[in-house]
């Protein structure tokens, strides 16, 4: 079936109360911008165009059971992370919307916008200059996205920012959020164009088609040192019948192995859990098993969690997709 023809509205699919809830966000914050939203095949809002685009399958539940069958993962699935996601591209399109990455207060806190978009990039897991919103430390993927991941923040209500970012260098990026906001708030955005960009309603590639090649993309991702170390201590192929697969060991072992970790090593429990979360989802691609015992495998995770927080801490990052 081509995407033009599941005739998918954003109006009578459960989204619709979720852009009603950011609208609310950003009418409590004082923003006047209402960001246009509508359905593609991804996550992205484009330069120059003040709205969001949003993946297809989250208009009807039975599309998202297939991307969580094809691609073992529905992003945005659950009310709580599509709320960051929104709220984040919302950063994006208000960014867009009054050209704030032109002024000067924006690139002297954020950075220049111009500078090249990485295919990848290393994280410091440790570091406290940018927030903690989306995960994977995505503020240090580029000045925009740290730009987008502070909005967030700042636009979440309760989020108590001014509280628990008080002792982190990233505080004056949220105050200069709340000072660039508070510049436009009674102006007229500069730009107010509804561009619609790859809409599924003019979209003839097939879902097959779609499917083929993300899938094909995924596996063009280079393996890194995470994949090496799992498929190091665990089996491609099933040992025994009724073997343990890792991603259920490390979803059974690793809340509690993440505290350990984050003790040990004297680091923030949000940065382990980043990589558990990683750690998760490559076992389940790899389809990986445990062939020794559990004890033993428990022992080998803690060490992988440890080698792993190590790297990120001093800014070597194994290879995480953006």
């Amino acid at each position: 079936m081509r995407f033009c023809d599941l005739k998918l509205s954003i109006e009578r699919s459960p989204l619709a109360r979720h852009v009603r809830r950011l609208y609310a966000d950003l009418e409590r914050r004082g923003v006047r911008l209402r960001p246009h939203v509508w359905l593609s095949e991804e996550w992205f809002s484009p330069d120059g165009v003040p709205g969001i685009a949003v993946p297809f399958y989250l208009a009807h539940p039975r599309l998202e059971r297939l991307e969580r069958r094809v691609m073992r993962e529905a992003e945005g699935g659950n009310t709580r992370l599509l709320l960051r996601i929104l709220r984040h591209e919302a950063g994006h399109a208000l960014d867009n919307a009054y050209r704030l990455r032109r002024r000067r207060r924006w690139r002297a806190v954020f950075g220049p916008a111009s500078l090249p978009y990485p295919a990848r990039y290393r994280a410091r897991a440790g570091s406290r200059r940018y927030v903690h919103h989306l995960g994977e430390w995505y503020a240090q993927a580029h000045p925009t996205e740290d730009f987008a991941e502070t909005f967030a923040v700042w636009l979440t209500p309760k989020s108590g920012w001014r509280k628990n970012y008080a002792d982190w260098p990233a505080f004056h990026k949220l105050k200069a959020v709340d000072e660039l906001v508070a510049s436009v708030r009674d102006e007229r955005a500069p730009v107010r164009n509804r561009t619609r960009i790859e809409p599924i309603d003019l979209n003839t590639r097939t879902l097959a088609q779609h499917y083929r090649r993300k899938l094909a993309h995924n596996r063009l991702i280079r393996r890194g040192l995470a994949d090496e170390l799992l498929q190091r201590a665990f089996s491609s192929e099933r040992p025994r019948r009724g073997a343990l697969r890792a991603a259920t060991l490390l979803r059974a072992e690793g809340r509690q192995l993440a505290a350990v970790v984050a003790r040990a090593l004297k680091v923030e429990r949000y940065s382990v859990e980043q990589i558990l979360r990683m750690l998760i989802e490559r076992s389940e691609r790899l389809q990986l098993y445990v062939r020794g015992n559990r004890r033993d495998a428990r022992r080998y995770l803690r060490w992988m969690l440890e080698r792993l927080t190590g790297l990120y801490s001093q800014g070597a990052t194994p290879h995480l997709p953006l």
